[in-house]
């Protein structure tokens, strides 16, 4: 299964006009939340079409998936005006994270091999998810770390204008980590789960 799953929104800035003097001021505001939705099955197969059967739609692939996280950015910046010249007086980015991850209502019932494999496939899928909110968060702080440092311009329209230019960069740069992450990860699943799979199992044999 290939676990990409992430929903993209643009980064929003309001901007404010304000006067005052002073450094710039940044902050960063990050919320998580996370929610399960429940899956039946027996077998391994089972299990597999039901995650493709009730899995979280995602609408950049138009396809399900096993777990999704949903990344939402947004912000305030506003300017001062100083000198004849206009500068960044407060930033403050936001950003939102909502992951969506299975879970198996037969898990108690389950023989040890089923047990051993649910587990592992669900680690992995958590794994997953929370590594696409861990780019976001960094992407958050580098969006704000930017902005705040923006040099002064004469008009505050010109200086909206590179923000709005360092927002779509930002964005951009963001949204290709995103995607290249689950390139690399649907490589390498198989890999991956069996190395886990072995690993588990010896664990439970000590």
């Amino acid at each position: 299964m290939i676990l990409n799953s992430r929903l993209a929104t643009p980064l929003v800035l309001i901007l404010a006009l304000a006067a005052g003097a002073g450094d710039a001021a940044a902050e960063t505001v990050v919320s998580k939340s996370i929610r399960y939705y429940t899956i039946g099955g027996r077998t391994s197969a089972e299990i597999d079409r039901e995650l493709a059967r009730h899995g979280p739609m995602t609408r950049s692939t138009g396809s399900r998936h096993p777990g999704t996280t949903e990344i939402r950015f947004g912000g305030e910046i506003s300017y001062a005006e100083e000198g004849g010249r206009c500068r960044v007086r407060d930033v403050k980015v936001t950003l939102n994270t909502k992951i969506t991850l299975p879970r198996w209502r037969n898990r108690n019932r389950a023989n040890g091999e089923m047990a051993l494999l649910w587990d592992t496939l669900a680690a992995d899928i958590k794994r997953h998810e929370e590594r696409h909110a861990e780019i976001a968060r960094n992407y958050a702080r580098t969006l704000e770390n930017r902005l705040s440092r923006l040099t002064s311009t004469r008009t505050c329209a010109e200086l909206q204008k590179k923000a709005s230019e360092v927002t779509e960069r930002t964005s951009a740069e963001h949204d290709a980590d995103q995607a290249r992450f689950d390139r690399v990860e649907a490589l390498n699943f198989e890999k991956r789960l069996t190395r886990l799979l072995r690993h588990r199992a010896a664990q439970q044999e000590r």
